[in-house]
């Protein structure tokens, strides 16, 4: 009977330990245009994109436990440089993303076809 509570322990442990499912289109509004949105959309196999960022080329994506990874290039005054962002995830769901560095907390929302 213990080796089953254990078993069943250990099953438990290990389905909470998944990593959350963020694949999608995510966006959030502009800071001063709301009207505007930009984001990233995470396509499977871990390749990412950046929407209506044009300075800010994401390129790949990774969630390592609750930690949300983006990587890519920022190009800008005639150089372009490697970048790494790292945010934790606060909370996903079908509709919205919630992603937190330091102080910083931003809220995405998931695309629609056609949008």
């Amino acid at each position: 009977m213990k080796k089953l509570l254990f078993i069943c322990f250990g099953l438990i442990l290990s389905a909470c330990g998944e990593s959350p499912n963020v694949e999608g289109k995510w966006t959030e509004p502009v800071p001063n245009m709301p009207e505007i949105k930009q984001g990233f959309n995470l396509e499977q196999g871990g390749v990412a994109e950046s929407v209506n960022m044009a300075t800010l080329q994401y390129e790949t994506w990774q969630v390592k436990g609750n930690t949300l990874i983006l990587s890519g290039k920022s190009i800008g005054n005639h150089q372009v440089i490697d970048f790494t962002e790292e945010y934790e995830i606060v909370s996903v769901d079908d509709n919205t993303l919630v992603l937190k560095n330091g102080d910083d907390v931003r809220e995405f929302t998931r695309c629609t076809d056609g949008e």
